[in-house]
């Protein structure tokens, strides 16, 4: 099991032109381990203690070319003595696509490349059925960890903190570690989930991983209450990465000494960022941003990050 002790609270203070500057928590689950750091631990420790359970021969899940989700799968299922299946979208893709599939193939994770259109139907009963025919000794984690094993190990996060903020933030693909923040937060505590991709989706995903875990509407809505989705800072959509996000991971860098991730965590950190300059954040708030790791993802950038530079 990996030791979570390393998910420090952070303290930082960001300059902001020449007022105070904005004080946050930054709790530091990128630093659980290199590879399967953030939420993404935290969404796989049921789900692979289940497959340990049943007896499975190992896992398998699903995952985009550049899927944080797949590479700590590929690496926890290897430290679990399991073995790891990665189904990808796009079928033109190979092993040495990129950094983050070159990693999951090290560690043993056999790639399954799949159209874009056959990727659609991977919540099908056919396409399960199949799956399953295909691979019968393996356990099935949804993409991104989204499943009720995820969204319970997700609980975990604010349990190691004071759990006393007025706001937390944090990057979101599929909402589970929303979700699961939202079931543990305190009842004053507004939960923001900036989406890393284009559309409207993510409060419902939210929304039905909730009904998962609660199985009553009505108490679903109230913690609905306290979900703030933000879909407006995407930057273009999922790994879509504009000179102005890389300049924002740079300037970041430079004023905290915070490694940020172009495709989720500088998204989200910019959004709380532009929070507190337009006054939705309060000077007296006290506010949390969740670090999710995912920082191999930055390593398609490395020519243009700055902590990225003499590694």
């Amino acid at each position: 099991m990996i030791n979570t002790s390393k998910s420090i609270i952070e303290k930082v203070r960001l300059p902001i032109g020449k007022g105070e500057p904005f004080s946050f928590d930054v709790k530091r689950d990128d630093l659980i381990d290199p590879v399967i750091s953030g939420n993404k631990w935290r969404k796989l420790k049921y789900n692979l203690l289940n497959a340990a359970d049943r007896k499975n021969e190992g896992v398998i899940t699903f995952g985009g070319p550049f899927s944080n989700h797949l590479i700590a799968t590929a690496k926890a299922a290897s430290e679990a003595n399991l073995g790891s299946i990665g189904i990808v979208r796009g079928e033109e893709l190979n092993a040495e696509s990129n950094e983050t599939l070159k990693a999951c193939h090290s560690l043993g994770m056999k790639l399954v490349f799949i159209s874009r259109s056959s990727y659609r139907e991977k919540e099908e009963p056919i396409f399960l059925k199949q799956l399953h025919n295909d691979f019968p000794n393996y356990f099935l984690i949804p993409e991104g960890g989204r499943n009720y094993y995820g969204v319970i190990g997700c609980q975990e996060i604010i349990s190691e903190t004071d759990n006393d903020y007025d706001h937390i933030y944090l990057a979101g693909g599929t909402g589970t570690t929303g979700a699961g923040l939202l079931l543990g937060a305190s009842k004053n505590t507004r939960v923001n989930v900036v989406s890393a991709l284009k559309g409207s989706f993510l409060e419902k995903e939210i929304n039905q991983l909730l009904y998962l875990v609660l199985n009553d509407h009505e108490f679903v809505e109230t913690y609905l209450d306290r979900l703030v989705v933000h879909n407006d800072s995407h930057f273009g959509g999922y790994a879509k990465v504009p000179t102005e996000l890389l300049s924002y991971v740079n300037e970041f860098f430079k004023a905290t000494d915070l490694k940020l991730d172009p495709i989720y965590t500088a998204k989200a950190m910019f959004q709380m960022e532009s929070d507190y300059r337009n006054g939705v954040i309060q000077h007296k708030d006290k506010v949390l941003f969740i670090h999710t790791g995912g920082l191999q993802g930055a390593l398609s950038w490395k020519e243009s990050i700055t902590y990225l530079q003499n590694l």
